[in-house]
């Protein structure tokens, strides 16, 4: 697949490590370099401001998308390509994932745990045949990709889709592994639709 615009959930704290900081940077330097689009959460703060700024200051296309209620106490970036301001959450990640056509998480907390979590359920209901991709950082992933492993080995994700989320620690490798990303060929709608 060729990749236009990269979706990316990070923390709107920078993190007690600074390899956090560094690593967002090195992640926005990189999308502007491939002249892949950024969609982000739209706050200045953070993983995400560092991540939007280094994207930016290489003159690449960054798309932020923020709910009111955020706007003022995240302060949004204003210096953006594009800033969408939303009516609520649900409304922020729809239009995220409307616009992009990957997805990557950087380290952060409750809220990019569940954004990530979220879209890998989104591809393993065929609700969209997207990728999504982890930066992992430091071995911050170690602990979810543990996770997803023991919910395959107790039933709980079956056939390929323990392997939707790419676990990696590489950029560029990552990237490229989100590009060649097939989509599983199971159609897991299809053996549950009793579950659903």
């Amino acid at each position: 697949m060729h990749l236009n615009r990269l979706s990316v959930f990070a923390g709107a704290s920078p993190g007690a490590n600074p390899a956090f900081r560094q690593a967002a940077v090195h992640l926005g330097a990189e999308l502007a370099r491939r002249g892949i689009g950024l969609v982000y959460g739209g706050s200045s703060r953070g993983l995400m401001g560092a991540l939007a700024d280094a994207a930016l200051a290489g003159g690449g296309e960054v798309i932020g998308v923020i709910p009111q209620g955020l706007a003022t106490r995240e302060v949004a970036h204003s210096g953006l390509t594009e800033l969408r301001v939303v009516d609520s959450m649900h409304a922020r990640k729809a239009l995220m994932a409307e616009l992009a056509d990957a997805f990557l998480a950087l380290p952060g907390g409750l809220g990019t745990l569940e954004e990530l979590l979220e879209v890998s359920t989104w591809t393993q209901l065929s609700i969209h045949a997207k990728p999504c991709g982890v930066l992992n950082v430091q071995r911050y992933f170690d602990p979810l990709a543990a996770m997803l492993e023991r919910a395959a080995g107790e039933g709980f994700v079956t056939g390929e889709h323990h392997r939707i989320t790419l676990f990696d620690e590489h950029i560029p490798r990552l990237l490229e592994r989100i590009e060649r990303w097939q989509p599983p060929r199971s159609d897991w709608k299809a053996r549950h639709s009793l579950e659903l």
